[in-house]
Order: structure tokens, then sequence, then C-alpha cells
């Protein structure tokens, strides 16, 4: 295990790790693993190159990112399926990592990529760490981010001139 990761398993033992979902969602929300655990779990065995030490492989278990930031209501205009793709996800972890997303790569009806928010990672639960941004598709694990403690959802990009 990477010491990014041995040191997000290692966090805060008896405090609950929480994350902050917000911008322009309906249902601005705030969450921890034990909540993120009612969502239906998915299992993403990853490989990535961490530059620090070397390949990583890994199992994670947790939610889509597509399914907990849909709960929370986008407040993209449904009857206009293009609408959508003016939205980004911004993801900051409280290891001081950040990274950038749009709605188009985590839709079904667009990219579909199964971003996960982990709960666990090789069987080991992430109560006290906070869940874990996990990309199976990304080679590099520059965009995995431990820690999440805020999620923003922004659809301000209304004029490209």
């Amino acid at each position: 295990m990477s010491q990014s990761l041995a040191a997000a398993v290692d966090t805060a033992a008896g405090q609950v790790a929480e994350l902050v979902l917000t911008g322009d969602l309906v249902r601005p929300a705030r969450l921890t693993v034990p909540d993120l655990l009612a969502w239906p779990q998915h299992e993403a065995d990853v490989s990535f190159e961490c530059a620090t030490s070397g390949i990583q492989h890994h199992r994670f278990t947790g939610p889509l990112l597509h399914d907990v930031l849909s709960a929370a209501g986008p407040v993209f205009d449904p009857r206009r399926r293009k609408d959508r793709l003016r939205f980004l996800i911004a993801v900051s972890g409280s290891d001081g990592h950040h990274a950038l997303l749009s709605w188009a790569e985590i839709d079904p009806h667009f990219g579909r990529a199964p971003v996960l928010l982990a709960v666990g990672i090789d069987d080991t639960s992430l109560d006290h760490a906070g869940p874990q941004l996990v990309l199976p598709q990304d080679r590099c694990g520059a965009r995995h981010i431990s820690g999440i403690n805020a999620i923003r959802v922004d659809g301000g990009y209304t004029s490209w001139a």
C-alpha cells in the first residue's frame, strides 16, 4: 500500500470523516462512509502507476459517483440532454489533492466511466479516513483522491464566448 493510502486508512481513529456535497444541487448534503453504504456497492480491482511508489494494486468498494451526485439533484435541465455537458465536478481531499471531472465523463448516456466513491480499500473500511475517489480507467493514479472532504458540482459554464 502506498504511503498516502496507508496514511488515509490510519487517520483520526474514533472520528468519522464527513464529505460535503455543494454547488448546483437541489439537495446539497453532508455524507459519511456509513451514509455511502446506502447506495449499491460496486467493486473495482485497480492497478495504477504511482509516481512515488510504482505500480499499485488495490480492490476498492463503494457507490458510483454518478449515483451519489444524481441523488443530490444536479440542476441541469432534464428536458435538454446536452445541458449536463456544461457541468464540472471538483473533488477535494483532506490530503490536499484536487481533481476535476466532467459530468459527461460519469454520465451513463455519455462516457459512462465507473468512478467510485470508495468506502473500502483491500477489505479495510474508510469510515475514519473518508471516502476515496477511484477512477479505475486511469492508468496513472494522479486523480485518485484520498479522504474526500468536498465535492462541488458546477454548471456555471453557460457562455463560451
